[in-house]
């Protein structure tokens, strides 16, 4: 099975990776910035809304779904942008097909779980599972907002979270079915044998305000992987992507056009 994927742009290939809750569409403002400079390649991982069903039972099964999508468009290699969840498979895809990637971004990512990040997701669970059953359906928002959005962000975007809010509200069942899916695989997050294994340039961004993946734990896989360079973009929490996706897409542009050097 290939995953559902668009390509948009023209260069050399970049491929961007969700996190857990996304899909290819939520790139779309960065995508607007960088279209102009590469090739864009974005994908839904199974599990996710354009992929809904059955899906690998751990990450490593979705490392080796990208790497079948590289073969099946021929890209003997790409630039990857992972963030979150997207950020731990790019880095396992970097650290186990080598001479597929030839430089790696990770944005608000870790190398594993720790005990916090395992029970906000459990509470992710839960408010899936109480949407299953019948509750309010948008109930899964007002769990994630406070985690995953910076404070200035949820004070000043009441109208796009409203928006937000209503449009998982509208989710099917198979969708909350398919997180609850992808977050059992919190378990398999564990990069630590992997990242010695990484020779790419890369680069771990952090997220100044991420309530769920903490700054000692994103400069902990900067600092675990040889030669990385860390950056933190202020002001941002979590989804990053969604609050600064122009400061997103000028890192991005700014390491890329340097990568020659390392």
């Amino acid at each position: 099975m290939i995953l559902y994927h668009r390509i948009d742009g023209e260069g050399e290939p970049l491929l961007l990776l969700n996190g857990v809750a996304m899909s290819a569409s939520s790139w779309e403002p960065v995508v607007r910035v960088l279209e102009e400079s590469f090739r864009l390649l974005r994908c839904d991982f199974r599990g996710q809304l354009m992929m809904l069903g059955e899906q690998p039972a751990d990450v490593a099964g979705h490392a080796e779904d990208v790497v079948a999508l590289l073969d099946h468009l021929e890209m003997e290699t790409a630039n990857i942008v992972g963030t979150s969840f997207g950020g731990v498979i790019a880095a396992l895809v970097a650290g186990r097909y080598p001479d597929r990637v030839q430089s790696l971004i990770t944005i608000a990512a870790a190398a594993d779980f720790d005990g916090q990040m395992a029970d906000e997701v459990e509470r992710w669970k839960v408010a899936c599972r109480r949407s299953l059953d019948g509750g309010d359906r948008g109930h899964l928002s007002d769990v994630l907002e406070p985690v995953v959005y910076s404070p200035a962000y949820i004070e000043s975007h009441n109208e796009e979270r409203g928006m937000r809010r209503t449009q998982i509200g509208a989710l099917p069942d198979l969708w909350f079915e398919g997180l609850i899916g992808l977050l059992n695989t919190a378990h398999s997050l564990r990069l630590r044998d992997e990242l010695a294994a990484i020779r790419c340039p890369t680069m771990v961004v952090a997220a100044e305000f991420d309530a769920f993946v903490p700054l000692d734990r994103t400069r902990g896989l900067a600092e675990s992987i040889g030669g990385a360079r860390f950056e933190i973009i202020e002001g941002a929490g979590h989804a990053v992507v969604v609050e600064k996706p122009q400061r997103v897409a000028e890192l991005c542009l700014e390491f890329l056009a340097n990568v020659e050097r390392f």
